[in-house]
């Protein structure tokens, strides 16, 4: 659709005053070009206006500027440049400042004195080639690590996923060992990258009916664990290892539960070849009170989160962020948030959910039309 139509369709829509549309064309304009537009998951040929425009729609004339106020002034959108910086920050804000810290800690010394002492540059080097990085899942943008830091990071040392065959195993240490011309070097650092936590139970949970932590921290455990006896008892990892989570985005409740569930799950988790160390690092936290339930200032919206709601969009796979409504998104996160490349189910519902309505236990259920269209990562 051109564009000046869809404005003057949602102009009619939200039955703007000649004035009024004047001041909201200009920024629906720029904030489409800028950023919205961008977004991966739009159906071919509609971009922002036309799917604001479908969206509104759905309200009531009564509701649709408390609607469009929502998208106006509390939306975060998370563009490609802004994750793309975040990517390119990984390695000189995370891990090398890891490394400095490791080697400076091994030989007593300052941080600063690393790179000046000849001897110590040398173990930071050795410790840079002895890194794994390993993506949890396709946003953790390996591809995009791997060009962000030519000449620093091999391609050696990335892996697209924790779930690795033996031959993938076999491969990485051999290259390793050659590179460093060393027969017995393993690794020491292991990086699991992801895009995005935002309740953090998806890495790491505890089953209540099963009794056993579950999430991608068990999985690559039970990986690392399959890579020795594949091996033939070959250690793919040195004695006194280090484990690094990093998400590029977390919200804040997710950044301090991933940290706090490791610790419970330690017991579970300890064992022969397990790190010695677990760190988390984030690429930044999303603000505490940027969830829309943390005051009252957000109450019309959150009513249109209960009004046009399917209990369609709950399945299996939500039922462990312990939000039975998600209404709020997974887990009750509340969060107004929009990813360039997907919308995490942690956000408000109405942003992302798609059914068709009907009638559900005798009474009809709305539609729900979505303003950036999720793909689901679970069917």
């Amino acid at each position: 659709m051109n564009q000046d139509l869809g404005l003057k369709i949602l102009g009619q829509i939200m039955d703007w005053p000649d004035e009024r549309a004047r001041q909201e064309f200009q920024w629906l304009r720029l904030m489409a070009r800028l950023k919205y537009d961008g977004y991966r998951d739009f159906q071919a040929g509609m971009r922002f206006i036309e799917s604001l425009a479908t969206w509104l729609q759905q309200f009531t004339p009564a509701e649709r500027e408390t609607a469009y106020a929502f998208v106006r002034y509390t939306l975060v959108y998370i563009g490609t440049s802004e994750m793309h910086r975040l990517v390119e920050q990984f390695y000189p804000r995370t891990v090398r400042d890891r490394i400095i810290r490791t080697v400076a800690a091994e030989r007593g010394i300052p941080t600063y004195r690393v790179l000046a002492d000849a001897d110590a540059r040398a173990a930071a080097e050795r410790l840079r080639r002895q890194t794994l990085f390993m993506g949890l899942s396709d946003g953790a943008r390996i591809d995009t690590v791997r060009h962000a830091n030519v000449g620093l990071i091999t391609n050696e040392q990335l892996v697209l996923a924790t779930q690795v065959d033996r031959d993938k195993w076999a491969d990485l240490l051999e290259n390793l060992r050659a590179d460093l011309g060393d027969p017995e070097a393993r690794f020491r650092l292991v990086y699991l990258i992801d895009d995005f936590t935002g309740t953090g139970t998806t890495f790491l949970r505890y089953d209540q009916k099963k009794q056993k932590w579950k999430g991608k921290l068990i999985k690559f455990r039970e990986s690392i664990e399959s890579a020795v006896t594949a091996l033939g008892g070959d250690r793919i990892l040195a004695p006194g290892w280090e484990l690094c989570i990093h998400h590029y985005v977390a919200s804040a409740g997710a950044a301090q539960a991933i940290v706090q569930r490791h610790q419970e799950a330690l017991p579970a988790l300890n064992g022969d070849g397990w790190a010695k160390q677990v760190h988390a690092s984030f690429g930044t936290i999303l603000p505490q009170d940027l969830p829309i339930n943390t005051d009252s200032r957000h109450a019309a919206f959150i009513k249109l989160t209960q009004t046009y709601y399917h209990p369609k969009i709950q399945t299996k796979h939500t039922e462990v962020g312990g939000a039975p409504h998600l209404g709020l998104g997974y887990g009750g996160c509340a969060l107004p948030l929009v990813l360039e490349h997907n919308t995490p189910n942690n956000s408000v519902a109405l942003l992302w959910a798609e059914t068709d309505g009907g009638v559900q236990e005798n009474a009809v259920v709305p539609a729900m039309r979505p303003l950036f269209r999720r793909r689901q990562r679970h069917a």
